[in-house]
């Protein structure tokens, strides 16, 4: 399907069609991003509970920094979508270049902040012994990951702004497969272990980043970069960051906020830091399809947006509500009844039980959330497709600093519940921030176009 085809199905088409057609790579996309991270889990879990929670453990650290990435790819699909909606296609070639020089340089800089504070990273966390050890092994190959992976992040944001939501999802595919058959192989034969785990998905996403160039070298699409006489463009920099900061910010202050979350955890012992890590892996099966219709809504809302019909927008976010919480309410059931078998499968190491037994009574409290956590997903694809991703930081951040954490504070300081305590306070915050989002939305405010973008690309366009 061409350029112009997806935009008279995302402008005109059945909402339902348009939803469904853009979700559905997405879905699977983000679904494959699990893969990554569960085939890691699932072969290191068969060295040891230790080795298993020091992936969960850095997980926030890598978060933090990927947050900024990701920022640049939102602000890169909400405004390019913008653009073709309002049939200034031609145009986004200038951002895509000013995307991807942003990317190359912040990902660099951040490999080596990264590599080289690792071990402090670590420790403030609150890990030590072989938890530290392990965590700092596996963190510092995960750092040098960080340029491939912003660079797919920006060749994902031109693809999903035009629609083409199938091609990320096959590259990707591509990727997690070559992930899954070399995790075991560097693991156990080549005797690497937990940095076995590491190197199969720092070469995984290599090899991702160079399939993403050189379809990008051969494409006709107008919203391919050109760096020809290329100059900074502080314009249009300006514009880009006034979206992806707060994006940015949203994400990393959770990163930063789920580091906290880690040491209050990790402070209950490995056993609960394992469960948690294995169990935030399996629900994530629930909750990426309903994030794939979140990241469809940034493309339908970008394009209306810039056509100008507000009542699309609505419509579409009404229809994908009702579709994530049928998927959710489904899956949790589904979760809820297997449960036992479910927990047994992704804890292959039975060196330590507790994991077991505290990755079942994690499972039972989230899974009564997962609803909420779909409509999270929902309200950040209209507020990040709109721009004002400074509702989607609030949510981000609202939703560990100003609820999960104080909540868990209070109950390993003035009750007696334990680990309990943690998971009702995760489940509750997602209850807390929905509340928030809806009132967000309903007050209309994104249906405006923030002046910062308006005054950039009249300065652009002139």
């Amino acid at each position: 399907m061409d350029l112009q085809r997806r935009k008279n199905l995302i402008l005109k088409g059945n909402i339902y069609k348009v939803l469904v057609t853009l979700a559905i790579p997405i879905m699977a996309n983000n679904i494959i991003q699990c893969l990554y991270n569960m085939a890691d889990g699932f072969w290191v879990s068969m060295i040891g509970s230790v080795e298993f929670a020091a992936t969960s453990f850095v997980w926030p650290v890598d978060f933090l920094f990927i947050s900024i990435g990701s920022g640049i790819s939102i602000a890169g699909t909400a405004l390019l979508s913008r653009l073709i909606g309002a049939n200034k296609a031609k145009e986004g070639k200038k951002y895509s270049a000013q995307l991807f020089a942003i990317s190359l340089l912040t990902s660099v800089i951040f490999t080596i902040i990264g590599f080289i504070l690792t071990p402090l990273f670590v420790r403030a966390m609150g890990a030590s012994g072989d938890l530290a050890h392990f965590s700092n092994i596996y963190l510092r190959i995960t750092f040098l990951s960080l340029p491939f992976l912003f660079f797919y992040f920006v060749f994902n944001s031109i693809m999903i702004a035009q629609g083409n939501t199938t091609l990320p999802t096959l590259l990707s595919g591509i990727s997690a497969i070559i992930n899954i058959v070399l995790d075991p192989i560097f693991i156990f034969p080549l005797k690497m272990g937990i940095a076995g785990a590491a190197y199969a998905t720092l070469l995984s996403k290599f090899i991702l980043c160079i399939m993403a160039f050189f379809i990008l070298k051969k494409s006709t699409s107008p919203l391919k970069p050109s760096f020809k006489n290329f100059k900074f463009d502080f314009v249009l920099i300006k514009e880009i960051l006034s979206i992806a900061v707060p994006s940015s910010i949203g994400q990393s202050g959770s990163a930063l906020g789920f580091i906290v979350l880690n040491s209050f955890i990790a402070s209950y012992g490995t056993s609960t830091m394992a469960a948690f890590g294995m169990v935030n892996k399996i629900t994530s099966l629930i909750s990426q399809p309903a994030m794939g219709f979140g990241s469809a809504l940034v493309t339908i809302t970008g394009q209306n947006l810039g056509n100008g019909n507000i009542k699309r927008i609505k419509d579409a976010f009404n229809k994908a509500s009702i579709i994530v919480i049928i998927i959710t309410v489904i899956g949790s059931i589904i979760m809820y009844i297997n449960n036992d078998a479910i927990i047994n499968f992704f804890m292959q190491s039975k060196d330590d039980l507790k994991v077991i037994e505290e990755g079942l009574t994690y499972l039972t409290y989230i899974l009564f959330s997962m609803p909420l956590m779909g409509m999270f997903s929902v309200f950040q694809g209209i507020f990040q497709g709109s721009g004002y991703t400074k509702y989607s930081m609030g949510m981000e951040i609202g939703r560990l600093w100003f609820v999960r954490i104080p909540m868990i504070l209070l109950f390993k300081y003035f009750t007696n519940v334990g680990s309990i305590g943690i998971w009702f306070s995760m489940s509750f915050s997602n209850l807390i921030i929905c509340i928030y989002g809806f009132t967000r939305y309903k007050q209309g405010l994104w249906q405006n176009t923030p002046k910062n973008i308006k005054t950039a690309e009249k300065e652009c366009f002139s």
